[in-house]
C-alpha cells in the first residue's frame, strides 16, 4: 500500500485570502483523506463497493450539511468552507465527495430550505451524523436535461399520497434511508417529497457495471403506487425552481471537488516527472513534460480564484445560477483535461491503480455530465450574456 504524499499546489498564495477557520476545516479534511480515503479507495473502485465504513468519518469532519445551522446538527460553516471540504474530498476520490454533496446540498439543503420545522428537526440531526443517509430523485430514465418533462407524479388520495414513477442515476440510492423526490401534482405543479425506506411499493435497484464512479453506489429510484403521509411533502417551495436551487448548491460544491482532482493528478505528475528518468535525466528536464506541467499549474490556479471569488459571492448571497454553471463546467473541463495529460506523463504507469490519475479520469467523465452537462452549462452562459433561449 502506497503512502498518500499529496501537496496542495498553492502558486498564486491563495491560502493568504482564507480565514484561519477555514484552513483548520480544510486540513481536517485533508488529513482525514490521507488516513481513510486514500489507503482504501483504490480496492474499492476495483471491487465497485461504495466503501460504507467511511460515513461516520465524513460525519466526524463536518462534510454532511457543513453550512447547515448547528441547532439542526450542522457545522454552520460558510460556503467557502463547505467548498473546500468538497475540494479534499474529491482529491481523494470523486465519489466520495458525490455522496457528501449529495447529503448535503441534495437532501439536507431541501429539507432545511423548503421543508417544515417538523421536518428540520426530524431528518437533518440525522443526515447530519450519517445516522440517516439521503438520496435526491430528480433525473427520469426519459428526462434528464428536460427535467420539466418528468413523468413521476402524486396523486392526493385524502390523507396521503400516492406516488408513481420512476428515477434514475441516483447516487447513494442503494443504501438512502430516505430520498427526497421531485414529482408533478394532478396539476403539473413539481413539488418535493421525502420518501422513507421501508414504504411499501418504493425500491432502489443498484446500477451495475459502471467504468466511472466505481467506488460510488449509483441506482434507481422506483415507485409502485406508494403511499407517503402528506406531513412528507416539502411545503416552502414548489416549481422547477425548487430542485434547480438545490442543484446550485451542488454544482458549486462539484466546482470546488473537481479542482481537488485537478491538484491531486497534476501532484502525482510532477512527483513521477521528477523521479522518472528516461535518456539520462529526469523527464521533469524535457520541454513536453515542461510545458504540460506548467499548463496543468496555470489552469489550477485561475479555478482556484474563480471558485473562491464564487464562494465569496455565495456568502454574501449575490452568486448567480448562471455564475455558477460557468465555475462547474470550466472547473470540470479544466480537471479532465489535467488528467489526460497527466496520464501521458506517466505512461504506462498512468493506467495502473498503482498511481490515482487514470480512476480520476473516468471519475470525471461522469461529473462533466451530471448536475448539468457541459452544453447545458455553456447553453445557460449564452442564454444569461445574450438574453436568447438556446435550448428550444
Amino acid at each position: 500500500m502506497s503512502t498518500d504524499q499529496f501537496q496542495a499546489p498553492d502558486y498564486f498564495h491563495l491560502d493568504d485570502l482564507l480565514t484561519e477557520e477555514h484552513k483548520l476545516v480544510r486540513d481536517a479534511a485533508r488529513d482525514w483523506v490521507k488516513r481513510s480515503v486514500s489507503p482504501i479507495i483504490e480496492e474499492a473502485c476495483q471491487k465497485a463497493e461504495f466503501p460504507t465504513q467511511i460515513i461516520g468519518g465524513l460525519a466526524e469532519i463536518g462534510a454532511f450539511g457543513p453550512y447547515i445551522p448547528e441547532q439542526y446538527g450542522g457545522a454552520g460553516l460558510d460556503q467557502i468552507s463547505y467548498g473546500l471540504i468538497m475540494q479534499e474530498l474529491e482529491r481523494g476520490d470523486s465519489g466520495v465527495r458525490s455522496t457528501a454533496s449529495v447529503q448535503s446540498s441534495l437532501v439536507m439543503y431541501p429539507i432545511y430550505k423548503y421543508g417544515s420545522e417538523e421536518q428540520r428537526q426530524k431528518y437533518l440531526p440525522k443526515l447530519a451524523t450519517g445516522e440517516m443517509v439521503g438520496c435526491f430523485g430528480l433525473t427520469e430514465p426519459d428526462f434528464g436535461s428536460n427535467p420539466s418533462g418528468m413523468v413521476t407524479n402524486i396523486k392526493d388520495m385524502g390523507d396521503h399520497y400516492l406516488l408513481n414513477g420512476a428515477k434514475l442515476w441516483i447516487s447513494n440510492s442503494p443504501f438512502a434511508d430516505i430520498a427526497v423526490v421531485w414529482a408533478k401534482n394532478e396539476e403539473g405543479r413539481i413539488k418535493g417529497i421525502i420518501v422513507e425506506r421501508g414504504m411499501e411499493g418504493f425500491t432502489t435497484p443498484e446500477t451495475h457495471g459502471k467504468w466511472s464512479l466505481r467506488a460510488s453506489a449509483t441506482g434507481e429510484l422506483v415507485f409502485d403506487n406508494v403511499k407517503v403521509p402528506k406531513e412528507n411533502l416539502l411545503p416552502g417551495k414548489d416549481g422547477l425552481g425548487a430542485p434547480l436551487g438545490c442543484l446550485d448548491s451542488a454544482r458549486y460544491g462539484i466546482a470546488w471537488g473537481t479542482i481537488g482532482a485537478a491538484m491531486d493528478c497534476y501532484d502525482t505528475a510532477l512527483r513521477y516527472a521528477k523521479q522518472r528518468k528516461q535518456f539520462g535525466k529526469p523527464i521533469a528536464g524535457f520541454q513536453l513534460q515542461q510545458k504540460k506541467l506548467a499548463e496543468m499549474i496555470t489552469e489550477i490556479t485561475k479555478a482556484q480564484f474563480l471558485t473562491w471569488r464564487l464562494g465569496v459571492l455565495r456568502n454574501e448571497d449575490r452568486a448567480t445560477s448562471a455564475q455558477i454553471s460557468m465555475c462547474k463546467r470550466n472547473n470540470v473541463d479544466m480537471a479532465l483535461k489535467i488528467a489526460r495529460d497527466a496520464r501521458q506523463i506517466l505512461g504506462g504507469m498512468g493506467i495502473t491503480g498503482e498511481y490515482p490519475i487514470m480512476r480520476h479520469m473516468m471519475n470525471l467523465e461522469s461529473v462533466v455530465t451530471y448536475e448539468g452537462t457541459h452544453d447545458i452549462h455553456l447553453l445557460i452562459t449564452g442564454l444569461d450574456i445574450t438574453g436568447e433561449n438556446a435550448f428550444v
